[in-house]
Parts: C-alpha cells; structure tokens; sequence
C-alpha cells in the first residue's frame, strides 16, 4: 500500500478546493492506498473527513501531529480565543481528531518532545510525515503558503 501525504492551506479554502481534496482523498481509497496528513483545519481537516466516510476503521488514515492531541487542541482553542479561527473551527477539528483515536489509536501520531505548537514544530511535523509515512505528495498549494511551499520541497529532495 502506499501512502499519500495530503498537505494545503488552512487560510483559504473555498468549495472547489474542498471538492478537489474530496476527490483526491477517494481516488486514494479507490486504489486501495491510505492517506496522511497534518492535522490541521482547511485541506487536512476535509481530507481527514473524507478519508473517514470511506475508512471507518482509519486503518488507512495516519495523522501526524506537531505535538500531544491534548497541547494540540488546547493551541486550536486557544487561537479561537485570539480570533484567527473560529471556536466552531477548533471544535470541529478536535472532534475529529478525538473521533480518529476512538477509532483506531495508531491512527494518530504524537510528538510528545514539543509542549507548545509553532513554526519550528509544524515543520517538523512535516519532515516527518514526509520521511516516515509519505510515499508521495498531492498539496492544495493555493495561496503561495509558506508551509505547503515548505512541503512541495520535502518531497521533491525525497
């Protein structure tokens, strides 16, 4: 099986964008592989949803987080405080997030060496999820992000 790693913007999406990482996701599945991602809100979190509608076990589901779920959500709820995203957003996302370890534990990945979520742990998050699980990159690379610039070039060197 191989992996495919499902990396864009969590900034600006639009319904296009979704339905291109919906699509994506089940010609994925279709073809029997499984999917990664970061865990994050906008191109992660549909992948991430669409990948559950056609995986209810998640065994091919494998999300890479920058730190603990626990400092993770906190982060999210902590960023709804500030308003860059919405408390509805960082409900949802750690519904999902909550609802993929219920399921399947290993389908979730931690890094519990990071106690605070920023640049450097995001990044790294990418490294890993390129170096260990990814066999390849399909990125929603729509609003000249940094991160998904960041993620595009990972895979190329890989």
């Amino acid at each position: 099986m191989k992996w495919t790693a499902i990396n864009g913007t969590w900034r600006h999406t639009t319904k296009k964008v979704e339905e291109d990482v919906r699509r994506e996701v089940r010609e994925i599945f279709q073809k029997g592989n499984g999917m990664t991602s970061g865990g994050a809100l906008g191109v992660d979190y549909f992948a991430t949803d669409e990948a559950l509608k056609l995986d209810p076990s998640a065994e091919r589901i494998r999300i890479f987080l920058p730190t603990s779920l626990e400092t993770y959500k906190r982060h999210y709820f902590k960023r709804a405080e500030e308003g860059v995203i919405t408390r509805e957003q960082a409900t949802m996302l750690a519904s999902q997030l909550e609802k993929l370890v219920k399921i399947n534990k290993n389908s979730v990945i931690e890094n519990q060496e990071y106690k605070i979520v920023n640049k450097k742990t995001y990044y790294e998050r990418i490294d890993r999820m390129m170096k260990e699980l990814a066999d390849e990159l399909t990125a929603f690379h729509v609003n000249k992000s940094e991160g998904v610039q960041y993620t595009i070039d990972k895979a190329r060197k890989k």
